[in-house]
């Protein structure tokens, strides 16, 4: 039987449910409420999407991996990576989503039936990733809150009875400042401690500002939008311009952008740049679909995928100029407070070191250094800049060390901080839009109790989340970071991808965008679809699937005796943990393929039993006649609880 097209506008009491297994199709009632909410301007679309898609990632992951993965080599890699994965997957998703006009679990099911389970495993995975992430904004209220003083508290080691505390002045004051007066973090993940009242205190804030966000949907979140996706670009306007006037801070860039090409060979470098495409476009998460599905049917989403795709690469560059910059500026500092100044050295003005160029030190050292008496130290101005530059690591240790050198601290302390507060709330929105959404309009009655289902989530989110405000906390939010999203989100797209190339078809899938926007794409897309991001994703399954079998899986921890971090194996029950949060996300697509299967299968024994009904009646001339040859009429039936005119096929 020939499969339907996607849904026209006027669909709404009914919809074609295509089975893209087996080419099949059967009407079922659509899960779309009547009246559909949708955007008031395509500006305020815009900046929900860039919104979600520049997050805290484009901040603390992109520069470290442009850095640590040669550079200028590793941006082209990143460039056309985008092109041929990243920029197809999004426009599928924004194409899907905009078409069937539905959250990810709506679209899926009405793609392939069987593979409905995808939108699920979008929304636990949504889920997973909005308990830990409000942590991050719980982190950052905090230190908003800590920036309005002078000097900042983490600028200078505290003290008891004269003496300075032996965890800091081992470490260094923001380090300390961060693993034992924010996080008062135990050793290990084994010593789960109390509950970090301060950090539970932001937490609840934090999750107040995200139901009162999302309360009446996308209606309020969009007023908030307004202001929390253009700020971002403001203070990171405003670093840039600050930090390019900082000594060092060319030759921070110059670090960030200085081309190694050799590593094109490595398969992990590889790895690496296409999960940052596929974080940083937020592909797989439903929150791409939530949002294009408010859109009218002629929206242009083929212009819209290159245009958010391009802000978002230009921002994770921005972001990395704007932190090598001030991590440039902080690693000058470093090595020339190493600098040591020695009567064997005529050549240096001992009384102003910093007139002394690092490199003639350096040459010095490697040359006449043995022959000094004690220890000198190769003050090695990139083996600085390695230093505390991802995640959690960039954003409270090494940039508040950063700006504690800068004059007025505290102004620039809470500026960052405030961004980062932003940069969160917004992809939080997104976040949750991919929870909500698909929910709403899978179950007309959440839909109608839609600001219940909010508060009730947030709530939820907020009494779960309190798993992470304990002195162990960190240590879940990095294991839900690391593995509670990655493998099973890229099981979603790989799905996706083969249910809309594959199943559904590409060309058929191109002939309904050709119905939405009056034009047809180029046929490129249907062999990036179906070779090129399926083959990609399925590499990238397998990298990361062997990567985590290969070796044991580790995290990163703090020793106060030691006042240093060190790598730790995760123990035996924080491995089990991990198993089930990969599947617990991903169980919907292999239960929802079950379910499809054996509903399927019921609904074909119905048929056999009554066509083995009909045939009984006609023996004993029960029933009247045949209409056209195709359809049976039974009129005297009402004691098999059949009505005058009823259809048997």
């Amino acid at each position: 039987m020939e499969k339907q097209p996607l849904p026209a506008d006027d669909d709404k009491t009914e919809a074609t449910e295509v089975d893209g297994l087996t080419g099949e199709s059967s009407p079922q009632e659509t899960s779309e409420p009547d009246a559909r909410a949708g955007w008031n301007s395509k500006i305020e679309y815009f900046l929900a999407q860039v919104g979600f898609s520049v997050g805290l990632g484009n901040v603390w992951r992109f520069p470290y991996l442009c850095h640590q993965n040669g550079g200028g080599a590793f941006l082209l890699l990143y460039i056309l990576l985008m092109l041929l994965v990243g920029i197809p997957l999004f426009f599928l998703e924004l194409a899907a989503g905009q078409a069937i006009r539905q959250g990810s679990i709506g679209v899926w099911k009405y793609i392939s039936p069987r593979l409905s389970g995808i939108g699920y495993s979008s929304c636990v995975v949504c889920f997973f990733v909005a308990l830990y992430y409000n942590v991050i904004l719980a982190w950052s209220l905090f230190y908003l809150g800590n920036s309005f003083q002078h000097p900042l508290p983490w600028e200078k080691c505290p003290e008891e009875g004269n003496v300075t505390v032996k965890e800091c002045s081992e470490s260094s004051p923001t380090s300390y400042f961060w693993y034992r007066k924010a996080l008062d973090i135990t050793d290990s993940i084994d010593e789960t401690g109390s509950f970090n009242t301060y950090i539970v205190c932001c937490l609840l804030a934090a999750w107040t500002v995200v139901c009162l966000g999302m309360f009446k949907g996308i209606k309020t979140s969009v007023k908030v939008m307004y202001f929390s996706s253009i700020f971002p670009y403001v203070v990171l306007f405003c670093f840039l311009i600050r930090g390019l006037l900082l000594d060092g801070a060319f030759q921070g860039i110059g670090f960030m952008f200085y081309p190694k090409l050799e590593i094109w060979a490595d398969v992990q470098v590889w790895r690496q740049a296409a999960t940052q495409v596929f974080f940083a476009l937020g592909l797989g998460f439903g929150s791409i679909i939530a949002y294009s599905s408010y859109n009218p049917r002629n929206n242009n989403c083929h212009r819209d995928a290159f245009t958010v795709s391009f802000i978002n690469f230009l921002t994770s560059v921005l972001a990395t100029l704007v932190v090598f910059a001030v991590l440039g500026f902080r690693a000058k500092n470093k090595a020339m407070e190493c600098l040591v100044p020695n009567n064997v050295m005529p050549l240096f003005n001992y009384s102003d070191p910093k007139s002394v160029a690092l490199e003639d030190y350096r040459v010095w050292v490697k040359q006449y250094g043995s022959m000094v008496p004690g220890n000198l130290t190769d003050c090695d101005l990139e083996k600085e800049m390695q230093k505390g530059v991802e995640g959690t690591g960039l954003a409270f240790i090494a940039f508040t060390e950063a700006m504690t050198l800068l004059p007025g601290s505290p102004f620039w302390s809470a500026l960052f901080f405030l961004m980062l507060l932003n940069l969160g709330l917004s992809t939080m929105f997104g976040t949750m839009e991919g929870i909500l959404a698909p929910l709403s309009d899978r179950f007309k009655c959440l839909a109608r109790n839609k600001t219940k289902l909010t508060i009730a989530s947030c709530i939820i989110g907020f009494l779960l989340g309190l798993l992470f405000t304990q002195r162990c906390g960190n240590y879940f939010v990095m294991m839900f970071d690391d593995y509670s999203a990655t493998l099973p989100l890229i099981i979603v797209v790989v799905f996706e991808t083969f249910s809309v190339s594959w199943l559904y078809g590409a060309d058929r899938f191109l002939n309904d965008i050709e119905g939405m926007l009056g034009w047809r794409p180029s046929v490129v897309y249907k062999y990036l679809w179906k070779y090129i991001c399926l083959l990609a994703m399925l590499g990238l399954l397998g990298a990361t699937t062997i990567r985590m079998f290969l070796s044991r899986p580790t995290y990163m921890s703090w020793n106060q005796e030691k006042a240093s971090e060190e790598n730790l194996e995760y123990p035996d029950w924080a491995l089990a943990v991990l198993a089930l949060l990969i599947i617990f996300a991903t169980l919907p697509v292999p239960v929802g393929f079950i379910h499809a299967f054996l509903q399927k299968r019921n609904t074909q024994t119905s048929r056999d039993a009554e066509n083995d009904t009909v045939s009984l009646l006609l023996s004993l001339g029960v029933t009247s006649h045949v209409q056209n040859a195709k359809h049976i009429y039974i009129m005297p039936a009402v004691k098999l609880g059949l009505c005058e005119g009823d259809e048997l096929h």
